[in-house]
């Protein structure tokens, strides 16, 4: 299905969004850092699609939260800052397949084993602050 770019589509996103990080606040200390940071990066994701929706103007995907992140941050001035704090979160191992497919480690290593030292109170609250500044972006459309 095709996006409408608009601020209510973005809105959905957004809400969408907000539900995602708080799914992930939920596994917090469950012993399975991989689905907080999945959840984290599903978050992400649906948060900067809503950004660049609400610009009103068809957008072509550019490539993952880095990819999204700096052609937001090349058409929003105002939002300097974003790629750096998506850099620490994929840093930190937010990312979509690193999370769920073994493939992405060495043998026999499985998501589930890979993040054992990730602080995931940390990397939700820099999700959140994401979430936060990109809300307020979608707000002054």
């Amino acid at each position: 299905m095709a996006l409408t770019p608009s601020v209510p589509e973005a809105l959905q996103w957004l809400c969408q969004a907000t539900s995602d990080l708080q799914a992930a606040h939920n596994d917090i200390r469950r012993c399975c850092p991989n689905w907080v940071l999945f959840k984290v990066y599903q978050a992400l994701e649906k948060v900067l699609v809503a950004a660049i929706l609400c610009r009103g103007k068809a957008f072509g995907s550019p490539g993952g939260l880095m990819g999204l992140a700096r052609w937001l941050e090349t058409e929003e001035p105002e939002l300097r800052g974003l790629v750096l704090d998506m850099q620490w979160l994929c840093g930190c191992g937010v990312d979509g397949k690193a999370t769920q497919y073994p493939n992405y480690h060495p043998f026999p290593m499985t998501p589930s084993e890979a993040f054992p030292s990730v602080d995931e109170e940390e990397v939700l609250m820099k999700a959140q602050k994401v979430l936060v500044i990109l809300k307020d972006h979608v707000g002054r459309k």
